[in-house]
């Protein structure tokens, strides 16, 4: 017998074992029904598949679908051409065109707050939350890390590096209670949240506010489902309610999802421009040499042109039209709320088979399960755009309740025993 040491982990912050032991079988399941791995290409709205098999993706992202918009793929191209290199690999705390300046410039304006952009979300909070954790972005005190439960992936993963500058605990899913209790004991504390959920929802940013004001609360928001999908100019929910917008608010959104562009703009108030470049220097990815490229900035800048035209306007209110239409033909939890996400709740053991059904019909929905949302509480995430058709809707809604979902106004679902 070997007289080496086995490892027996910690899982203070993750846990891999249970995640993909119970997750992945879920993904397994998925991708031999076929409704995981799909592959095709796009056109005019509809993927075709090899097999000549065509449906309609409810499940992206692109709320005001921007990304296939002429005007923002043009401006990836002009970019390139214009700035005559791809991605000039170099920190930018060294040496950089004005290709990342300028859209910062843009992008400032058109938020209302110092921008500095990031290759991802992900790569953003990686960066930020330990520099946050150690003192250095906020008042110099370090604060005692909340994660909310239900933080986004890209948010949480910082856990580890956040316990080696400070503690971190993880709270219930908006749970002022809990976070008014560790404002009141510790010197400092900052609230790791999603100001807009992937599954459907916003954060009590008002509520927050009370605690910011009496507390000194910093509260870091990932804003990125509603981004452009919300607000005036498409500031997005945080920007358009947090009562208090300075350097106790933080805000990262990516340029990819509802902007329809590439990469992540960091929002800034309140702070000066040597916070800037400490960020720039000392917050992780943000300091390496991957950046935003030239086509990403390009299709970015197209895009916040749109975002101060009226065509703007015209998008979220189709968007508006299209989530109210689908709330009149099919029950869900999020019914007649403003975010374009919905989730027709199945169970654990029916979720794949009705995508798959679905799926067969000409639409993609992705099913959802542990650990995406909680055990018990699977469904088909379906997330409605602007530029789905009321017919491709009717039909969807058909479809789904074919699978088993609820039309609307039906009662609720009977709880199983």
């Amino acid at each position: 017998m070997s007289d080496r040491k086995s490892i027996t982990p910690a899982h203070l912050y993750r846990n891999n074992d249970k995640l993909i032991g119970i997750g992945n079988a879920f993904w397994n399941t998925s991708y031999e029904n076929g409704v995981a791995g799909v592959v095709g290409d796009l056109r005019d709205g509809v993927f075709t598949m090899a097999d000549g098999h065509e449906f309609v993706n409810f499940t992206v992202c692109s709320y005001l679908d921007l990304d296939t918009h002429p005007k923002v793929i043009d401006g990836a191209v002009e970019s390139l051409r214009r700035f005559g290199v791809l991605d000039h690999c170099i920190p930018r705390t060294r040496v950089q065109t004005s290709v990342l300046l300028e859209l910062e410039e843009s992008l400032g304006e058109l938020f209302g707050a110092m921008v500095i952009s990031a290759l991802s979300t992900a790569a953003a909070s990686t960066g930020l939350l330990p520099l946050i954790a150690s003192g250095h972005l906020g008042n110099g005190t370090r604060p005692l890390m909340v994660f909310d439960k239900n933080a986004h992936v890209s948010m949480g993963n910082a856990k580890p590096a956040c316990a080696d500058e400070t503690e971190v605990v993880t709270s219930k899913h908006h749970d002022l209670g809990f976070l008014e209790d560790m404002c009141r004991t510790y010197e400092r504390v900052c609230y790791v949240v999603d100001g807009s959920d992937s599954l459907g929802g916003y954060a009590p940013v008002k509520e927050l506010a009370v605690l910011q004001e009496k507390y000194n609360l910093l509260v870091f928001y990932d804003d990125s489902h509603s981004l452009s999908a919300y607000g005036e100019r498409g500031i997005g929910y945080v920007r358009s309610h947090a009562p208090i917008l300075d350097e106790r608010t933080i805000t990262v959104a990516t340029l990819t999802k509802g902007f329809g562009a590439g990469g992540t703009a960091i929002l800034l108030d309140g702070y000066s421009e040597d916070t800037r470049r400490l960020i720039e220097r000392f917050a992780g990815p943000l300091g390496y040499s991957q950046k935003m490229n030239a086509a990403a900035v390009g299709a970015a800048m197209a895009s916040a042109e749109i975002h101060r035209t009226e065509e703007l306007d015209r998008l979220q209110a189709k968007l508006r039209a299209n989530i109210s239409l689908f709330d009149s033909l099919v029950t869900t939890e999020q019914a007649e709320a403003t975010f374009p996400i919905r989730v027709v709740p199945m169970t654990d053991e029916t979720v794949v088979e009705a995508a798959k059904k679905v799926f067969a019909a000409g639409f993609y929905t992705s099913p959802v399960f542990f650990p995406i949302v909680a055990r018990g509480t699977a469904g088909l995430r379906v997330m409605l755009r602007a530029g789905q058709t009321e017919d491709q809707i009717r039909r969807l809604a058909a479809a789904l309740i074919q699978a088993g979902a609820l039309p609307a106004g039906a009662g609720p679902r009977p709880v199983a025993k």
